[in-house]
């Protein structure tokens, strides 16, 4: 009798990816990953490859279902000025409200695994060159618009936006308070002025 796969790769995909979000690549064990994704061990590998290549894969969806869709509502729900500025307002509401504490799967995987994986140094590359992409654009499209002032530099605030966006992912793990969270959006806030 021929062998019937008995799962969703999507939904399997998505509880592996939630994994790696919370414990890092390191301390997500394969046995971690069998026991979340509610799948045997043979199936695993032979659907998704080895930890890697699943993490891989999960860090990639990550990057599409999260992040990119995320910044894509921000753009068509607000005003370019807004959708920055609620870009750093979402983090803050999303660590004070419910308390998460995971931060950003690409911020975490760019301090554990960017600096000693090609692969991975890539996709995490790409995803935070598309958010400075997006700061840039809703800068560009505020001047137009009269919602931010000229001066403001399209390439040098981009840039300063998502190394505080960064932070603000970094400090949401590790000192989510809220003065200091909010410190960092007043901050990205100023810089549109």
């Amino acid at each position: 009798m021929p062998w019937v796969k008995k799962f969703d790769n999507d939904e399997a995909l998505a509880k592996a990816m939630h994994a790696f979000w919370v414990h890092g690549y390191g301390a997500t064990s394969m046995q971690d990953l069998v026991d979340c994704m509610g799948i045997n061990r043979g199936s695993l590998y032979a659907t998704f490859g080895d930890k890697q290549s699943l993490f891989l894969k999960a860090l990639r969806h990550y990057d599409q279902v999260h992040r990119r869709a995320w910044a894509e509502e921000l753009r068509k729900k607000d005003s370019p000025r807004r959708a920055i500025e609620q870009t750093f307002e979402c983090v803050i509401e999303s660590v004070l409200r419910s308390g998460a504490r995971d931060g950003c799967l690409l911020v975490n995987t760019a301090l554990e695994l960017s600096p000693h994986n090609a692969e991975v140094r890539e996709v995490v590359r790409h995803g935070l060159a598309e958010m400075e992409t997006f700061f840039h654009d809703m800068i560009v499209e505020g001047h137009s618009r009269g919602e931010i002032p000229t001066a403001v530099d399209p390439v040098e605030t981009a840039r300063t936006l998502l190394g505080l966006l960064v932070g603000l992912r970094v400090f949401s793990r590790s000192r989510p308070e809220a003065d200091l969270l909010k410190s960092v959006a007043r901050q990205a806030k100023a810089l549109l002025q």
